[in-house]
């Protein structure tokens, strides 16, 4: 396969949990559903994105080298744009120029912001639960910033976009929950809500620099349906 957007996934080999939106020899951006790990844990490194990818681009051949490199994460519970790199050089390039990277989310949340566009900021820290937390303590946390803007109200909800400025564990859904609007179904930082049946966190679109070809990408994953249930049907 050459640099460019692959036209055909041979249906035997097709990956389940998520679609690819992009593939080349570079690169490969896929839609991941949610309640799919990314990569692996001490406890599960086969129900992965991660896996399942690996296993798609050596084409049932396991003793094939091809191997992927990750280039960042999703949680678990998010859905949407997941990238990874097929080639080490890739993967340098593209961790090099990150922070240039434009990362557009969707959350769909409690209430609505007193300020229907800001940017949030605060020094983020881990406890030994593994929960993400603010800190005024400088020496502790890591200095996050995440930018949203509401788009739509309805029935006491309102959804976000959300521009992340930096790429922090849990940094949407922490940043949320601090100004007093946790998103849907995160149960984690404060929703009591599980109408939508799954977190309202998605990864929307994302825009970079290819790292080996001379082109800058645009792409999107399309909008899951219970946003759009949680907003009256429409978006």
């Amino acid at each position: 396969m050459g640099i460019g957007c692959s036209s055909q996934v041979k249906q035997r080999h097709k990956p389940r949990g998520v679609t690819i939106i992009y593939e080349d020899d570079a690169l490969i951006i896929v839609d991941k559903r949610e309640g799919l790990l990314s990569v692996g844990t001490d406890r599960d490194n086969t129900g992965t994105a991660y896996h399942i990818l690996t296993n798609y681009i050596r084409k049932g051949q396991l003793r094939s080298s091809k191997r992927l490199y990750i280039v960042h994460r999703l949680d678990r519970e998010t859905s949407g744009i997941l990238m990874f790199a097929k080639t080490e050089l890739a993967k340098r390039l593209l961790e090099e120029k990150w922070a240039r990277v434009n990362k557009i989310y969707l959350a769909v949340i409690h209430g609505t912001p007193a300020k229907k566009e800001d940017t949030i900021s605060s020094y983020l820290a881990e406890n030994s639960a593994y929960t993400v937390y603010s800190t005024l303590d400088k020496t502790n946390g890591r200095l996050s910033h995440t930018a949203y803007k509401v788009i739509k109200e309805h029935g006491g909800l309102s959804l976000l976009e959300v521009k992340l400025l930096t790429g922090r564990k849990n940094q949407i859904r922490v940043h949320l929950a601090d100004i007093g609007h946790p998103i849907i179904g995160d149960r984690k930082y404060g929703s009591v809500d599980g109408s939508a049946g799954r977190m309202a966190l998605h990864a929307w679109k994302i825009t970079f620099h290819h790292p080996i070809i001379s082109k800058t990408l645009e792409l999107e994953a399309p909008i899951p349906k219970p946003f759009y249930s949680l907003m009256g049907g429409r978006i």
